[in-house]
């Protein structure tokens, strides 16, 4: 079982700064039985990039595809047969290592392309001090102080306000979906926080410190009435 992948549209933008993201996609909060996201909201759950792309093709009359049964049986293992599962993930980040190496990039690692797990608990992090990895996350108080090389990025969504204020107290950068179109440009503030564009690219571990990462609204998110998306209330120039 191959565990991490490549491909997303935004993950290539990353090559062109010289950087090659691998992505472990895990069946999002209970799709699999098992809860993958502690976190998780109900506008976040409707908005889920778990059915971007080719995840969310399917055949007609069908809900399911050989994409998202992959997802699954992938978080199943983690959960039934974690031995094996960390395993897997630790052989596919070396080789991962290597094939990047090889084409002249430097690898770095998301392992919640679709989860929230709190990887720092299972050791894969520490076996690669001088390998970049970086995740969203919507949980606090994880305990990635000692860790230089995992990068959080706190994820707004509809009713963790509260959970907002803290991150940004703890020093987060905070991502946040904005209901504009792509022809539009990012508000320059929000909440009295600059805004930094998410869209150039997925690599958070560059940005720029005390910002709102802003990332244009994809896919079912664009009809989200639950509050996981969020309006400006200032005048922006159309692009």
């Amino acid at each position: 079982m191959k565990l991490l992948s490549v491909g997303n549209p935004k993950i290539l933008k990353g090559m062109k700064q010289g950087y090659m993201t691998y992505i472990l996609h895990l069946a999002p909060a209970d799709v699999s039985g098992y809860n993958t996201c502690p976190k998780a909201t109900a506008g976040c759950k409707a908005a889920c990039l778990n059915t971007a792309g080719r995840g969310g093709m399917f055949k007609k009359g069908e809900t399911t595809n050989v994409i998202q049964k992959a997802r699954i049986r992938k978080t199943k293992m983690f959960f039934e047969n974690r031995e094996a599962f960390l395993a897997i993930l630790e052989d596919d980040i070396r080789k991962a290592i290597k094939q990047a190496e090889k084409k002249g990039l430097i690898p770095v690692f998301r392992l919640n392309g679709t989860s929230d797990i709190a990887w720092e608990k299972y050791g894969i992090i520490q076996k690669f001090p001088n390998v970049q990895f970086y995740d969203y996350s919507k949980i606090l108080g994880r305990k990635v102080n000692g860790l230089a090389n995992y990068q959080l990025t706190f994820s707004a969504a509809d009713g963790n306000d509260l959970d907002v204020r803290r991150a940004i107290k703890e020093g987060y950068n905070i991502a946040t979906v904005f209901g504009i179109k792509k022809s539009q440009p990012m508000p320059e503030t929000y909440e009295g926080m600059p805004v930094f564009n998410g869209d150039d690219s997925d690599l958070r571990f560059l940005d720029p410190k005390g910002v709102v990462v802003g990332l244009y609204a994809k896919g079912k998110a664009k009809k989200d009435t639950s509050g996981f998306v969020k309006y400006p209330t200032i005048m922006m120039k159309a692009a």
